[in-house]
């Protein structure tokens, strides 16, 4: 009689094994992707695929000094590392005391060590501000994107069956 149920064993173990083996390979994460969410609702504005090194910039105008800034990070597994900022004029939450080269007519700081490392980043798009997002140097009006409403940026890992679903 035990004849009989090996076949029966050996097949539930080879089935339990591939069982496994799909689980463990639908659920493994296999790409990243930079969200822009509602920062209330977590209603999403986009999601765009992003590699380690990526780029992500904000482009904005200053509120008071009514000059250009630009704030960009490098994608950093799920970090968002603060490497550079460009700006035309000194201003509130610009760095005054920071060491800048002039570019063109811009003050960039690229420090050799990052500014700040975020999982996350929350932004006010502001009208006036015209807030654009740049990834991988493709370009989003922040603004018309979430009509002015809060978000939050971050960077996220998704599996096959989320990439299916």
């Amino acid at each position: 009689m035990a004849r009989v149920f090996r076949p029966t064993v050996r097949a539930a173990i080879l089935l339990a094994a591939v069982l496994i083996f799909v689980a463990v390979g639908a659920t493994a994460p296999t790409e990243s992707v930079l969200v822009v969410e509602d920062a209330e609702t977590g209603e999403r504005y986009l999601t765009e695929p992003v590699n380690d090194g990526s780029t992500v910039a904000l482009e904005y105008t200053h509120s008071v000094e009514k000059s250009r800034v630009y704030d960009e990070y490098r994608v950093d597994n799920r970090t968002l590392v603060n490497t550079r900022m460009e700006f035309e004029s000194y201003g509130w939450g610009l760095p005054a005391r920071a060491n800048v080269t002039t570019v063109d007519g811009a003050l960039v700081y690229d420090p050799s060590e990052p500014i700040t490392e975020l999982r996350s980043l929350s932004v006010s798009p502001g009208r006036i501000a015209g807030h654009t997002l740049i990834v991988d140097g493709r370009r989003y009006d922040l603004v018309a994107m979430t009509n002015a409403s809060d978000v939050r940026i971050y960077v996220e890992r998704r599996s096959l069956i989320e990439l299916i679903l």
